[in-house]
């Protein structure tokens, strides 16, 4: 069948809104109809190559949509089923998945080839040439085939332009402080950069019942959009937030700090460390550029004040459990997914989308599909 969708062809490039042909689902595969996808920025990642994957690409990794028919192995969609796609797909059957780590599992491994899990084949194709899909799901189409791997069934009552927004943001930033983080009640926590998973690992603080949660972002807007999803306290950096935390906590700092800004960076974790409470700890969860490989930290710190440095992949979460929960959670109004949408494009307006995003303009801008 044809369907549109955007394609990154070189890096440094703009997308660009392309005909693709997509093929019929293989034997474990679903062909699925877009309803919406978040513009995350990971997906920049692509652009500006921090993340090194394969090219041509078409992007996107944060949708849902219904499906529209299913593979002859498939036994649990039909045709008519919401699905959220899970950006790393999980087997159920790997050491990681057995033991309770979705987020590592085995299958994560194809993902940088952007080809299908079965074959290591292209569904996509454009001007005569096999087009990858990030995360294996390519949601920046209006069509697209996925293993049955990445799909999660959803109930058809929540509106597929939120629903979407499980499928990166929310599930990393809520699980990067109720799991990575593992924010108790009375924690004094600290999340720097308030983008997509900046304001979730801040609502996953607040549901943690954090006592104090401060916010660091240089842009005032963010810092705004902080308060409503249940920071206490922001600063516009993280120098500027280490008088206000001794303040705070008579001198004692952050018991939690979350690192979730658009590009991270290893000369500002010993920043992150010095915000940090004796036997603390600060989660990294941003993107690094894939080729850096130092960080400024000081180790004799981390001994003697006995601080902890971890990372954390999808919120160090399992997203076929994560995702229903936090949809009960949103139902119950307890978890805010509408505040986090600040603007909707179509998908030609994709590039405006990420220009915002750079900019510091949206929260989570959202493509909507007919």
């Amino acid at each position: 069948m044809k369907t549109k969708a955007a394609v990154l062809w070189e890096l440094n490039a703009p997308w660009s809104i392309e005909d693709i042909e997509l093929d019929a689902p293989g034997p474990n595969e679903v062909l699925v109809k877009l309803a919406a996808s978040g513009l995350c920025h990971s997906d920049e990642h692509l652009v500006t190559g921090d993340l090194p994957f394969e090219l041509p690409i078409i992007g996107g990794h944060e949708g849902a949509g219904v499906v529209q028919q299913v593979g002859a192995n498939v036994s649990w969609l039909a045709p008519g089923d919401h699905v959220v796609f899970g950006f790393i797909p999980s087997c159920g059957r790997c050491v990681s998945c057995s033991t309770g780590h979705q987020n590592l599992c085995d299958l994560g491994a194809y993902m940088a080839t952007g080809k299908q899990i079965s074959d290591q084949t292209s569904r996509h194709h454009a001007g005569g040439k096999d087009l990858g899909v990030m995360c294996l799901l390519g949601t920046f189409a209006q069509h697209t085939v996925v293993h049955e791997a990445s799909c999660i069934k959803i109930e058809k009552d929540v509106p597929l332009d939120r629903a979407c927004l499980l499928g990166c943001g929310v599930v990393t930033g809520w699980g990067s402080s109720v799991y990575a983080a593992e924010v108790k009640p009375g924690d004094t926590v600290v999340v720097v950069g308030v983008g997509g998973i900046g304001a979730n690992a801040i609502q996953g603080a607040r549901i943690a019942g954090a006592k104090q949660i401060i916010a660091i972002d240089p842009i005032e807007f963010k810092r705004e959009k902080a308060m409503e999803f249940g920071a206490t306290h922001s600063a516009n950096s993280m120098a500027e937030a280490v008088p206000l935390l001794q303040e705070l906590t008579r001198g004692t700092m952050a018991n939690k700090v979350i690192m979730t800004m658009g590009v991270g960076s290893g000369a500002v974790i010993h920043e992150a460390m010095a915000l940090t409470a004796k036997r603390g700890r600060v989660v990294v969860t941003n993107i690094h550029p894939a080729m850096e490989f130092g960080a400024s930290v000081s180790l004799l710190d981390m001994t003697l004040m006995e601080k902890q440095l971890v990372g954390s992949l999808f919120g160090s979460g399992n997203p076929r459990s994560d995702i229903p929960k936090l949809l009960g959670l949103y139902r119950e109004g307890q978890l805010d997914l509408d505040g986090l949408v600040t603007r909707t494009y179509t998908l030609n307006d994709i590039n405006e989308g990420y220009r915002a995003m750079r900019d510091g303009e949206n929260i989570r801008g959202v493509i909507k599909y007919d």
